[in-house]
């Protein structure tokens, strides 16, 4: 029988997650995190599904390719090493594809090239997705290794969306366009909403709001996306944790010419220190709506700051779209009730309602929180980028594995 696992990976600039899924079932084997790479406080936390153990190992681990390698031996401790059989292969979130990788590919010598050659628009990300499909190539050198992109389910946006109204000489010499990111969380949030509806993704029409510590929006028409809120780097859109989101790009001039601040300060402040801990030192969402029920004016300011920019992006995403649903997922938008019911709040003249009861119920699932009968379904759908990583990355070889 053809091996059926698939491990997949996550690797940033000092940490790398990673899940053993087994896809007769898409069921998870394994799942862990490594962090802290290159410190003395290093540490690995792995659980194995079937007994449900949490092993934790703190200790100094040098680099990806010694934090690969804990990664190796805490799998084998279950009998699910890298070098098992059913080991068909391994898939790899690479964040940036630009424009060239519109589906999961197989990595060769040139698609490294490739995603080497983007790191000026993906600084942060890019090359620690190389470091660690490079050191997992060096472990396993005969298994297919698969790159699956941020970027490429917003390949499908067409040009009038994904430009950018600058010299297109200009634009087109230095790749600057919009890219967008998460793709793989709306890809599978757009699909599983159609599936909760009862309908096919070619027949539906929904707006995807991934709501975490980074937050996006996307127009997906019959599975295909056709706008989305991230640009040229993953800095542009909603209002986020630590970053700003849409801004006048003048601000930025304005700081460098009359603050005196340096081009990677004004990087710092609008990727780090803006966004809702700009606005009033907090970026958890908990901690903003524990602070707006003692009367904290500044985190009710934030807050509303952030339900503002969503509308407009809800909005004006209706324009784009015949809309049959609002799906909200990740962190935030999963697990924070009042963001999902002040999103919708006056939008009843769309369509666009939450039932109270439903809204407050939290679940593991899939779940509609609309009123019965609503024009346009309101829906929370946690999102599983791990399992579509993985389900990508088997379709495309496990048959032949």
């Amino acid at each position: 029988m053809s091996p059926t696992h698939v491990l997949v990976l996550n690797s940033g600039s000092s940490s790398v997650k990673y899940q053993l899924l087994d896809m007769r079932d898409s069921s998870r084997l394994a799942t862990g995190l490594v962090e802290r790479i290159g410190e003395q406080t290093s540490r690995i936390k792995h659980t194995a599904a079937a007994t449900g153990d949490t092993r934790e190992q703190n200790g100094p681990i040098a680099d990806h390719q010694a934090a690969l390698k804990a990664v190796a031996e805490e799998l084998a401790r279950d009998g699910l090493g890298l070098d098992s059989p059913e080991l068909a292969a391994i898939g790899h979130r690479v964040v940036h594809g630009g424009m060239f990788f519109s589906e999961p590919t197989v990595i060769d010598d040139a698609v490294l090239t490739e995603i080497e050659r983007l790191i000026p628009v993906a600084p942060l990300h890019n090359p620690a997705n190389l470091t660690g499909i490079r050191t997992a190539m060096a472990l396993r050198p005969d298994l297919p290794q698969v790159a699956v992109f941020d970027t490429a389910f917003h390949t499908t946006m067409p040009e009038q969306a994904a430009r950018y109204a600058i010299d297109t000489k200009i634009a087109d010499r230095h790749r600057i366009r919009r890219y967008g990111f998460h793709g793989t969380s709306h890809a599978y949030v757009s699909r599983e909403t159609a599936r909760l509806l009862g309908r096919a993704p070619e027949d539906v029409n929904v707006i995807v709001l991934h709501l975490g510590n980074g937050a996006s929006a996307s127009a997906v028409r019959g599975g295909r996306c056709v706008d989305t809120s991230m640009g040229l780097t993953p800095l542009e859109g909603l209002v986020m944790g630590t970053r700003s989101g849409d801004l006048d790009p003048a601000v930025i001039f304005h700081l460098e010419r009359v603050g005196g601040m340096s081009m990677d300060e004004i990087d710092t402040l609008l990727n780090k220190r803006s966004g809702l801990f700009g606005l009033c030192g907090d970026n958890d969402m908990r901690e903003i709506q524990r602070r707006i029920d003692e009367g904290d004016a500044q985190a009710r300011l934030a807050f509303d700051i952030y339900i503002h920019r969503l509308k407009k992006y809800i909005g004006a995403y209706y324009a784009v779209l015949r809309v049959d649903a609002i799906a909200f997922t990740a962190g935030v938008g999963e697990n924070a009730a009042p963001v999902r019911e002040a999103a919708v709040a006056g939008l009843e003249g769309l369509g666009l309602a939450v039932d109270g009861d439903l809204n407050a119920v939290r679940g593991d699932g899939p779940r509609l929180i609309s009123p019965a009968g609503a024009r346009v379904a309101v829906a929370v759908v946690p999102t599983d980028e791990e399992l579509e990583i993985a389900t990508q990355t088997y379709a495309l070889v496990g048959k032949g594995s």
